[in-house]
């Protein structure tokens, strides 16, 4: 079975006590036995990543099958984990994002769920709008360097 695709990007604003709700247009792209079963935790560059269950089980597995008498397995396999939090929504479809967490990824009052792919990533507002101002001819450089020998472009490759 494969994994569900999410898109979009959606502004969020936290409560006094930590809480955010999950956005309507997000939530109805989980897969519905998954709403009550998320995982949230430290992403790469200071965002947080939200997991159904069933997909932080996968990434756990996947942590398994790492050679745990390897220093660097182990110190990757701690430094991932750390953090990672069972969230519930509330009837008000709220869930708690641990501050721990919110301080690792910078966000106070206002974030950003950016879904792509299988992937959803909450970042802070700040940090996310700084990730994102690219200038439109970095941005070609960048899409040549990663996509420009995908799918036999024909182009020159040095």
């Amino acid at each position: 079975m494969s994994k569900p695709l999410y898109i979009g990007e959606f502004e969020v604003k936290l409560d006094d006590k930590g809480r955010v709700v999950l956005p309507a247009g997000l939530k109805k792209q989980l897969p519905k036995d998954a709403v009550g079963k998320l995982v949230v935790n430290r992403g790469f560059e200071k965002c947080l990543t939200l997991y159904t269950r069933k997909d932080w089980d996968d990434e756990l597995r996947g942590l398994n099958s790492l050679n745990h008498f390897n220093k660097k397995h182990r110190m990757f396999i701690r430094q991932f984990s750390n953090g990672a939090t069972e969230v519930q929504l509330d009837n008000s479809s709220r869930m708690l994002v641990p501050k721990k967490l919110c301080e690792y990824a910078e966000i106070k009052n206002e974030a950003i769920f950016y879904a792509y792919g299988n992937r959803i990533e909450i970042w802070s507002k700040h940090l996310y709008e700084d990730m994102m101002d690219v200038d439109a001819d970095d941005f070609a450089d960048l899409a040549e360097d990663v996509m420009g020998g995908a799918k036999g472009d024909g182009g020159d490759d040095e």
